[in-house]
């Protein structure tokens, strides 16, 4: 088979696929040998950046995903938002950033960095499969801990945990710019800790 059938096909893939495609994936579609899916992607990313598409395929999640251009995203929200598609609440927002950041964490340890009840957003966060109950803590009561999903990285576009910003670089965003809020001291003092904790691999699921 030609490098442009691989192409057609693999573009195919992308098109209907409705998580982040494969090896393992792209392996169980083909009969005899199946190609590389890296290297297919990195020829159909140069086509489309020569014909100047508007989109491009970026690795998520483990795998891969045919994503808009960022220069369109104002219409795409504006589109979106028209069909009535659900975002996430500040609160939401609050709770998974804790979450991401200091995973696998309680819940009395993330009301005591928000300083308000949130078990109703932990729950929501829950059924839209954004979290996942890692196990129990050590704690008094053995409290549940939490930690994101597969699905976490799938909705923000991220490849792994350890893509998303430092907590330094937020430290130094929030200082040049006071009104961004003040939540972000309260991981400052375990900035190395969470940081180690982004090294490592994430679990499973897929989008809203």
């Amino acid at each position: 088979m030609q490098s442009s059938e691989y192409q057609k096909i693999i573009e195919a893939l992308l098109f209907t696929s409705p998580e982040p495609l494969t090896q393992t994936r792209v392996n169980g579609v083909f009969d005899q040998e199946a190609p590389n899916l890296k290297e297919v992607v990195g020829e159909l990313n140069y086509l489309y950046e020569k014909e100047d598409h508007a989109f491009e395929i970026k690795q998520v999640a483990g795998g891969y995903q045919l994503v808009s251009r960022p220069e369109y995203e104002h219409f795409i929200r504006r589109l979106l938002n028209k069909s009535g598609r659900l975002a996430l609440s500040s609160a939401a927002l609050d709770t998974l950033a804790i979450i991401a950041y200091k995973q696998p964490i309680g819940r009395y340890e993330i009301e005591a960095i928000r300083g308000v009840d949130s078990s109703g957003v932990i729950k929501t966060l829950l059924n839209r499969n954004l979290l996942k109950i890692k196990g129990r803590g050590t704690g008094p009561g053995r409290p549940l801990l939490y930690q994101t999903t597969k699905n976490f990285l799938e909705h923000f576009g991220l490849n792994r945990l350890s893509d998303m910003p430092k907590l330094k670089e937020i430290t130094e965003l929030m200082e040049a710019d006071p009104t961004l809020g003040e939540q972000i001291e309260a991981f400052q003092e375990s900035d190395s800790e969470s940081e180690q904790n982004l090294d490592s691999p994430s679990p499973g699921s897929s989008p809203i």
